[in-house]
């Protein structure tokens, strides 16, 4: 008999064809089929439970507890990292967890490079004008520092830093980088912050989030966000700041300070917290060298295509017999 797999994220393409012949496949990806929102891991487990259901593929549900006490064969995560699971109790009950990494690189980058267009040119600034009918004498006020020739500052790494980098590049952007898996002889925090026209947030694993005590010192933990008050006031008057990882990674009041006292020029925030009238959100909402979009970065077609090529060939090799490329936990098929 084909195992029954209930599918609670957005799949297409080749792969996914695929895994709809080798597999009895119930889809509900959020929110075409199902209320938005995501499944508690009580509620999980009772709805695989109802479809007999072996095999999970979730974006961000809770997998644990009640859902990990199933014979699953394996739980797969769209995302680059399964933060929602459970990894010490799937490895415990045999069960992989697979992966996505660097399914949305290239839609990160892609809304990288627009965040920073549309903040140094004013480009929201310069629609709303011309809707309102001003025009050739509003010019002036639009004027910006060309790209070409200025510093892009990469803090963290992984597959979207390194998307954007090449994007940067093709602009005549100097780029560099300080991050957990950059070579020792790229600058430090201190040095990319005072030399960087523009500091980007990309890719930082969530167990390195609070990793800057000294220059490089990823993996040693410090309270508070990795770009605080300090981080801010060290960057270069008129400096860009964008942030398409996670909001947590900056403090929102801090940077609504440096924006405030005219610090820094402008920022770029594709996170931002979900309640509209959470006392930070006005001031940014206030602010005309402010951009913000509501976590679109890896809402890309090709996205969705990415993670089921990864996802799903993965399933299909465990049905295989074959080790799967994008398991968090090898060790839980005895690898």
């Amino acid at each position: 008999m084909r195992p029954r797999a209930l599918v609670l994220a957005p799949m297409r393409g080749p792969a996914w064809a695929r895994l709809r012949e080798l597999a009895e496949v119930i889809y509900e990806p959020v929110p075409v089929q199902r209320p938005p929102g995501r499944y508690p891991a009580a509620e999980l487990a009772a709805r695989l439970a109802e479809e007999h259901a072996r095999i999970l593929i979730t974006d961000g549900d809770e997998v644990g507890g009640p859902v990990l006490d199933l014979p699953l064969m394996a739980v797969a995560c769209t995302r680059a990292e399964p933060v929602n699971v459970d990894i010490a109790a799937a490895t415990a009950r045999g069960i992989p967890v697979l992966c996505a990494p660097g399914r949305d690189a290239d839609g990160i980058a892609e809304l990288t490079l627009a965040l920073l267009l549309a903040v140094n040119r004013r480009l929201l600034v310069a629609d709303g004008d011309l809707r309102a009918g001003r025009t050739r004498e509003e010019r002036e006020r639009h004027r910006s520092w060309e790209l070409a020739g200025r510093t892009f500052g990469i803090v963290g790494g992984g597959p979207s830093a390194r998307a954007v980098t090449w994007r940067m590049k093709g602009l005549g952007m100097r780029v560099i980088a300080h991050g957990p898996d950059t070579p020792r002889a790229r600058p430090g925090i201190d040095r990319l912050l005072a030399e960087a026209d523009v500091v980007s947030v990309h890719g930082v694993p969530v167990r390195d989030s609070g990793a800057f005590g000294t220059p490089g010192a990823f993996g040693t933990p410090r309270p508070g966000a990795m770009i605080g008050a300090a981080e801010f006031a060290a960057m270069k008057p008129g400096a860009i700041f964008i942030n398409t990882a996670r909001p947590e990674f900056h403090d929102a009041e801090a940077l609504v300070g440096a924006l405030k006292t005219g610090h820094l020029g402008g920022a770029a925030l594709d996170h931002v917290p979900p309640d509209p009238h959470h006392p930070l959100v006005g001031p940014l909402l206030g602010m005309d060298n402010v951009v913000l979009t509501p976590g679109i970065g890896g809402e890309t077609y090709d996205t969705e295509v990415n993670h089921s090529r990864m996802i799903c060939g993965d399933i299909v090799r465990l049905l295989g017999g074959e080790p799967p490329l994008h398991c968090v936990n090898p060790e839980a098929l005895g690898v």
